[in-house]
């Protein structure tokens, strides 16, 4: 698969406090596209960083009913890739590709 699919399936890394801690055990959660699946979600983490992935586990947390200056809205739906990273690899996500 060329490059410009693998960005469109790989959004942006999620930094959180929680997925700060994550990463001492070897593992990067970024945000992706809604119908990625797990195979093709490896193999983009693979190409672009040049690291080996031991797991990928993903997640779609649904979007909240907000209230803003009393005007009802939704949030999008997103979905998240946690990838596991096997011994030896790391990936640096403050940094751009």
């Amino acid at each position: 698969m060329s490059r410009e699919i693998y960005y469109n399936v790989i959004r942006k890394p999620v930094i959180t406090e929680k997925s700060t801690i994550a990463s001492e055990n070897n593992q990067v959660v970024f945000k992706v596209a809604p119908d990625a699946n797990k195979t093709i979600i490896k193999e983009a983490v693979e190409a672009l960083f040049d690291v080996k992935v031991k797991a990928v586990n993903t997640l779609v947390r649904k979007g909240k009913t907000k209230r803003f200056r009393g005007v009802a809205g939704k949030q999008n739906d997103e979905k998240k890739a946690i990838i596991t990273l096997e011994e030896g690899h790391s990936i640096d996500v403050t940094t751009g590709l």
